[in-house]
């Protein structure tokens, strides 16, 4: 019995010994608790370079409000819903939204997936003559915007205010696509009608032939 006793003392003062180490490095160590460890992205290359790849045009927003930080961007060709663009962003307020696009022709159950299975909730808003559609959700909500060959969410925990204004502040269009003149013709072979350089072109001969 003493030495259960003993062995329970001595596990006892080994945790006490762990815990003032761990006290000890918290305290002298030095560290930072209002560092935020959310990292910022520089979304501008990936935009311009997506918007002359995608087959539709992408949308990405202009002129947020201070404090707007983006956080996640992406582009993937082929997926499950065709080709698939993402933006992530963080409000002043910490409230996420995620500007989503797609060009796939299943558009209700893409919109189902990225507003994890937010519903039309009626209402429509019409911003730069498109129109978008409110959903609503348990986790997120979203307007929806809609037309052949893509379709477009902004949806996230962020309240009204802030998708509309992410909505109000995006630029949806496509980029210039590198363009080249038409090619001639080869010049380090002449064509097989061309006489060798330097040597004259043969004429009809005038002269009759010797008898």
């Amino acid at each position: 019995m003493r030495g259960e006793n003993q062995t329970v003392l001595n596990l006892v003062l080994s945790m006490a010994v762990v815990c003032l180490v761990a006290m000890g490095i918290y305290v002298f160590i030095p560290h930072d608790d209002s560092k935020d460890p959310i990292k910022t992205v520089n979304t501008r290359v990936e935009v311009d370079q997506v918007r002359r790849a995608a087959p539709y045009p992408v949308a990405a927003p202009e002129g947020l409000p201070t404090g707007w930080r983006a956080t996640s961007v992406s582009y993937r060709g082929k997926s499950d819903f065709g080709a698939v663009w993402h933006l992530g962003y963080l409000t002043p307020d910490k409230e996420y939204i995620g500007v989503e696009q797609s060009d796939s022709p299943r558009a209700d159950r893409y919109v189902a997936d990225v507003t994890h299975k937010a519903k039309p909730a009626g209402g429509e808003v019409e911003v730069d003559g498109r129109k978008w559609t409110r959903y609503r959700g348990e986790k997120y909500d979203a307007l929806v915007h809609k037309v052949p060959g893509a379709t477009t969410v902004v949806t996230g925990t962020a309240p009204d205010a802030d998708l509309l204004l992410m909505v109000r502040s995006l630029k949806i269009e496509r980029g210039v696509k590198p363009s080249f003149p038409p090619s001639s013709a080869p010049t380090g072979k002449p064509s097989a009608d061309a006489a060798p350089t330097g040597t004259p072109a043969a004429t009809p001969s005038s002269a009759k032939p010797a008898e």
